[in-house]
């Protein structure tokens, strides 16, 4: 993980001693192995590795994000980041905490979600920590004939992995305005030449996963044309470098991606291109998802059967575990999303008695910090509900995402909270309804233009 900027009369970096003496006679990636079983013990999912670690004791990452500093607390209780070596959160920002700190007003402010995270702080901050380091290396690159290296890199990872995580608690619509310039950087870095094998392998990987992970801000967000776009392009640089693992996400999300623009047929095929190129990759939980997508397309296509073969190819290939080699993107991926995908499929088949069932099941299961994923999942029940005739139990799980959209921003889940909201408006007299219905006008009203 690359530290966020600092200033110019930043310390020089310093090995972390004390970090290095809690790995013990535990190799790098033997340790890294144990961060992420820690990690699966309290429902975080954290990839870490080998580079991971000799980052962290060589001083290039002086404090650890948030989902790491949770399981570092979790392996060694009672002690502090400055126990463990790292420099205070607020020292590494480079900036004051509080008012004086939050970036230029905008003409309505973001909500501010729980704890001690802000949308749109947090996404300045992803915006500033990329073009600090990878865009001004992408820039001098450019200009002179030095060589990215394993910093720019970093750079392009770390910018990936904030984006995910900040996705997962707040939705899209707050981050893709903040996405353009580091994806052109990374891509500028690529231009540039000149890297080493090992950095141009990285930096392809990067920038494929920085595209993929642009294109689904602007899937969640509506805007479906930017993201076929970028997935397109992530596409391109997997089959310029033959890597299976990013071919395998692209075509995973292009086939999510087909599905909610209408083509089904396209969802199924590229569902088994993601299949084809997954084979090559020791993931099972991989290949669970990308059937989840076909069984999606399948059911839009109204073919149950083939939807039911699928979904039973998913839920084996679920059931053989988590792999130390699934890809890092796949966070995401556990029990709730298997039954909220598998929800979606029933809802697309008609059965919305099964489909809402599955959706009750997605949003008890899903981890808190998917916050983002716990209002989608609730709108999902409310419409499954609504459509089963179930107008006041509809409401009630509506109710629920709404207040839940003061800390998400997505396009996607409020276009399904309005479809449900209009579904329920002939049931206005029911008291539970009308509660929903005039919160849900107040929230409009109050909603920036």
């Amino acid at each position: 993980m690359r530290p966020l900027p600092e200033s110019s009369s930043s310390p020089p970096r310093r090995p972390n001693t004390a970090f290095r003496l809690l790995r013990g006679q535990l190799s790098p990636a033997e340790f890294a192995a144990s961060v992420r079983r820690a990690a699966r013990e309290i429902g975080e999912q954290v990839s870490c590795d080998a580079r991971y670690i000799g980052r962290v004791e060589s001083g290039a990452i002086r404090c650890p994000n948030y989902a790491y500093e949770r399981v570092f607390r979790h392996m060694f209780p009672g002690r502090t980041l400055t126990d463990l070596g790292f420099t205070p959160r607020e020292a590494v920002r480079g900036r004051p905490v509080g008012p004086a700190a939050v970036p230029a007003p905008r003409p309505e402010p973001e909500p501010r979600a729980p704890a001690d995270i802000d949308i749109f702080e947090e996404s300045e901050l992803l915006r500033r920590a990329f073009m600090a380091g990878g865009a001004a290396a992408a820039a001098e690159a450019v200009r002179t004939p030095r060589r990215a290296g394993q910093a720019e890199a970093a750079a392009v990872e770390e910018a990936v992995r904030r984006i995910r995580l900040l996705d997962d608690r707040h939705g899209a619509d707050s981050l893709y305005v903040h996405t353009a310039r580091p994806l052109s950087a990374a891509y500028t870095l690529l231009d540039a030449g000149g890297h080493s094998r090992s950095v141009a392998e990285r930096l392809y990987a990067g920038a494929g996963e920085l595209a993929i992970s642009v294109g689904w801000l602007a899937h969640d967000s509506g805007r479906l044309t930017d993201a076929r776009s970028h997935y397109a392009e992530a596409l391109a640089t997997a089959r310029v470098t033959g890597d299976p693992a990013l071919e395998a996400h692209a075509f995973c999300n292009t086939a999510f991606l087909a599905r909610d623009a209408g083509r089904p047929r396209e969802a199924v095929r590229a569902a088994q291109a993601a299949q084809r190129a997954a084979r090559r990759l020791a993931s099972p939980r991989l290949l669970s998802l990308i059937a989840l997508r076909e069984a999606g397309g399948r059911a839009w296509l109204a073919d149950r059967g083939g939807c039911e073969r699928a979904l039973l190819r998913a839920q084996a290939l679920f059931g053989r575990g988590p792999r130390d080699d699934d890809p890092e993107w796949m966070t995401f991926f556990g029990e709730a999303e298997l039954e909220g995908l598998e929800a979606q499929c029933w809802s697309a088949l008609g059965d919305w008695g099964r489909a809402a069932e599955h959706a009750r099941r997605a949003v008890c299961l899903q981890k808190p910090h998917f916050t983002r994923n716990i209002a989608l999942f609730t709108t999902e029940l409310a419409s499954d509900l609504v459509a089963d005739g179930e107008p006041e139990a509809a409401a009630a799980a509506a109710d629920r995402a709404l207040g839940l959209l003061n800390q998400v921003t997505s396009s996607r889940i409020r276009r399904m909270l309005e479809d449900t909201a209009r579904l329920l408006r002939p049931h206005g007299r029911n008291a539970t309804v009308a509660g929903f219905l005039a919160r849900y006008q107040q929230t409009g009203r109050e909603s920036p233009a």
